[in-house]
């Protein structure tokens, strides 16, 4: 179960429409106060001048230091202000607390290893639904908008080839900072931590709520063609804190799972295996099936685990 409780000696009540709206008021004005002062310390910290910066931010800056001015825009005004609006909200509005001790209690802890078989299980059969997702193909009478929305995803898409397009061990250590542990950090903390437990409250409803909050997570990363296999893997994240009571659990997935997509890519830089992002024209039915199976075991597993712990 999550844990989001009253600060004690508080009881606040609010509308669940109002709530949200602060929320959402709070992330976005990190957002833009930490990306704002992100890119006033570029010029200082990188040597990319003021009049460069329109080319960083679309990802078509030729400079030595691009990628890294880029990556710590992303890890300033990305990850670490989730956290922050996030923090904002439950200790000055919401007046919660995640009773972070608690959940970090070894007695919460047993069986974490399991988050990685879970995890990799789970990112082979979610290539099924990266398939589906990437080659849906809208009615005749809707083409207009597949275009659109086709286009939109190739700018996403450039933008993310930039930022991945690693060049050095260094560049690869910084992005799996940014990227993975930040990035896994904040946005955990944000949707599992705080909409999660949120929405469990208004619905009355665990399941509901781990769905609700998974779809809002998969659309604010604005691409529909990557949809599907990301709100099943939010919707992973949600069942995870939902069984263990510990964020340690998501955020660890969370982070694994960027990572291991950052180091394919690079490797595949490398010429050591085959990987394309933009490439999802064939399905590997076999990776599926496998992944399925190691899924469900290591699931059965982490069920099995928690119901012992609950009953202890």
């Amino acid at each position: 179960m999550e844990i989001y409780e009253h600060q004690p000696g508080y009881q606040v009540r609010q509308h669940w429409l109002l709530s949200f709206s602060v929320l959402v008021l709070l992330v976005f004005g990190a957002l833009a106060i930490l990306q704002t002062l992100a890119v006033g310390l570029i010029p200082f910290l990188f040597g990319i001048g003021f009049d460069q910066l329109p080319a960083l931010l679309s990802g078509t800056l030729d400079h030595p230091n691009g990628r890294m001015a880029f990556l710590f825009i992303q890890g300033l005004g990305g990850g670490l202000a989730f956290w922050l609006g996030g923090w904002l909200f439950i200790r000055l509005v919401d007046k919660k607390t995640m009773r972070l001790s608690r959940q970090f209690s070894p007695e919460k802890l047993h069986e974490i290893g399991l988050v990685f078989p879970i995890l990799i299980g789970f990112v082979l059969f979610n290539s099924l639904w990266v398939y589906l997702n990437m080659n849906m193909e809208f009615p005749e009478a809707w083409k207009g908008l597949e275009t659109l929305l086709r286009e939109k995803e190739d700018q996403l898409m450039e933008l993310t080839l930039y930022l991945t397009d690693f060049a050095s061990t260094g560049e690869l250590l910084m992005g799996i900072l940014v990227i993975g542990v930040l990035a896994g950090i904040g946005e955990e903390y944000l949707f599992r931590g705080i909409v999660q437990p949120k929405m469990h409250a208004y619905t009355q409803n665990a399941h509901l709520a781990v769905w609700l909050t998974a779809l809002i997570f998969s659309a604010i990363h604005f691409q529909f063609y990557g949809f599907l296999p990301r709100m099943m893997l939010g919707a992973l994240f949600g069942y995870l804190y939902l069984y263990s009571g510990t964020l340690v659990f998501p955020i660890l997935a969370h982070i694994l799972n960027n990572t291991f997509t950052l180091f394919l890519v690079y490797f595949n830089k490398l010429n050591l295996i085959d990987y394309d992002m933009e490439n999802a024209t064939e399905l590997h039915w076999e990776y599926v099936l496998i992944g399925g199976v190691v899924f469900l075991l290591s699931w059965k597993r982490f069920l099995s685990r928690q119901k012992t712990q609950t009953h202890a």
